[in-house]
């Protein structure tokens, strides 16, 4: 397998952040492992999604009581959802449902930001619903958040996904990305 290593500035990145900048180059395999990180985690929700929506999901139980148990510091919010009916019902739909929504659209590439950033915000309350922190803060379900927060920062929806086209796409002569630029916020 050949590999190119970019000597101009098409593999690197920059950014600023409260006045510090840090700069770094991609090797030129990070963009199949941006793309297997984008597939895996699509893969992952979609298959969670799936299981849940065939098994019918209820999570009141789970939020009144587990969460009490484990210690989590969310627990009071999370019992006070798991106490507002109207809530649950939305909520047992939208877990299961929002998983295989937000795995199919990291599958095929498509408004991959917008799907990364719905991952990462429930990957973040399960993590403190779970609050399984015995080996330290940092668990399976904060691993999962950053990686959903890399894929959308990398634009993985970019690399053999459907991103690349809506963003080439064109609106009376312009590319769409350019006439809309607030759709950078969801594609990539």
């Amino acid at each position: 397998m050949a590999t190119t290593t970019q000597t101009g500035t098409t593999n690197t990145f920059e950014s600023t952040v409260a006045g510090v900048t840090v700069r770094g180059r991609a090797h030129s395999l990070s963009a199949w492992f941006v793309l297997a990180l984008r597939l895996m985690m699509g893969i992952a929700f979609a298959y969670s999604g799936v299981a849940k929506i065939l098994a019918g999901f209820d999570a009141t139980g789970y939020l009144a009581n587990a969460t009490v148990a484990n210690g989590s510091p969310a627990a009071g919010l999370f019992v006070a959802m798991a106490g507002n009916e109207a809530f649950m019902a939305f909520v047992n739909v939208a877990v299961p449902w929002g998983e295989l929504a937000i795995g199919l659209a990291l599958i095929v590439g498509l408004l991959t930001r917008f799907a990364a950033f719905w991952g990462a915000l429930m990957m973040f309350m399960f993590y403190l619903g779970n609050w399984e922190v015995g080996h330290g803060l940092i668990n399976g379900d904060f691993a999962y958040m950053l990686v959903f927060l890399a894929v959308a920062a990398f634009g993985a929806g970019r690399i053999l996904g459907l991103d690349a086209f809506v963003e080439r796409y064109q609106v009376d002569g312009r590319l769409l990305i350019e006439k809309y630029p607030a759709l950078d916020y969801v594609l990539g």
